[in-house]
């Protein structure tokens, strides 16, 4: 069975963007012209999905109203003649594609949103998609992770390479030690939250895609409160692998932690310098300030 569904948690408050988030929710910060959740959210439309699940909270309405339609400004841009910019209004998603929203009504943590979408997801498989990491525009990784869920009948836990310094800031994934290639999915047999270096069995850090078995949902019901006090997703695929095989799917594309500062800046130069009307001018004005 196809999967349609996928949960984009969107309920965090952007503490680590403040003050720019005080205001409007992290996910409407801009990458050059549009906001984060839209690159995320064309993403899941590319790889198939349908219903676009955002467990959300009660500030950030003004994501469900990006995605709605705007009577007076398609109106105002009709009269004023300004087809292109009509055009790309109308097609920020397909008419195809439902946004659904569920509020999550107290910060307890990612394995706590995912629960949330429960009556949403019902007994159906599905996907997880953390709004803070943005993936490249050319990358076809999580169309390739559900293939891979299709072929193996096993979840699809999306990985990369960082350097062994910086494994204690990621769930590390444990493949037996073994290293991933690009685009490969390979069998885990243990995930650890922000493990120090001492404990860490790979530096293959979990990287905001995932695709579920349902059985998860049942787990996360019980999961009890880990790391930060919160119900985390990541102790719930730990119990998962108890009963199921799970495996690794390493990135293939280039990611950017947009919810970081200096994460969201490179991911600004690199989306300016291949925009399509801005790309050369931009990447000339850059290099001509480096020099």
């Amino acid at each position: 069975m196809p999967i349609k569904k996928i949960v984009i948690p969107v309920a965090g408050l952007g503490t680590r963007f403040l003050p720019a988030t005080k205001a409007i929710p992290k996910e409407m910060i801009t990458l050059v012209d549009k906001p984060l959740i839209q690159y995320v959210v064309q993403e899941a439309v590319n790889a198939g999905f349908t219903d676009i699940i955002l467990v959300t909270h009660s500030s950030k309405q003004a994501i469900e109203n990006h995605f709605d339609h705007h009577f007076e400004l398609e109106t105002t841009l009709i009269n004023k003649k300004k087809t292109a910019l009509l055009e790309t209004l109308r097609n920020i998603i397909p008419d195809t594609v439902n946004i659904i929203s569920v509020r999550q009504p107290e910060p307890r943590g990612l394995g706590h949103a995912v629960l949330c979408a429960a009556s949403v997801i019902g007994d159906e498989d599905f996907a997880v998609m953390l709004p803070d990491v943005i993936l490249n525009s050319e990358s076809t990784d999580l169309t390739n992770m559900v293939n891979a869920f299709h072929r193996s009948n096993q979840s699809q836990i999306m990985v990369e390479p960082v350097p062994e310094s910086e494994v204690d800031k990621y769930g590390i994934a444990d493949c037996m030690g073994k290293a991933l290639n690009p685009g490969e999915s390979r069998k885990m047999v243990g995930i650890i939250e922000k493990p120090s270096l001492d404990k860490a069995p790979s530096n293959l850090s979990v990287t905001g895609r995932y695709v579920l078995s349902n059985r998860i949902m049942k787990i996360l019901e019980t999961t009890p409160r880990g790391a930060g006090n919160e119900i985390q997703l990541t102790d719930a695929i730990a119990q998962l692998m108890q009963e199921q095989d799970i495996q690794a799917y390493c990135l293939e594309g280039k990611s950017f932690d947009c919810g970081d500062k200096m994460g969201y800046l490179k991911a600004t130069v690199q989306f300016a310098m291949k925009h399509s009307e801005i790309g050369t001018d931009f990447t000339r004005w850059l290099k001509d300030l480096t020099k």
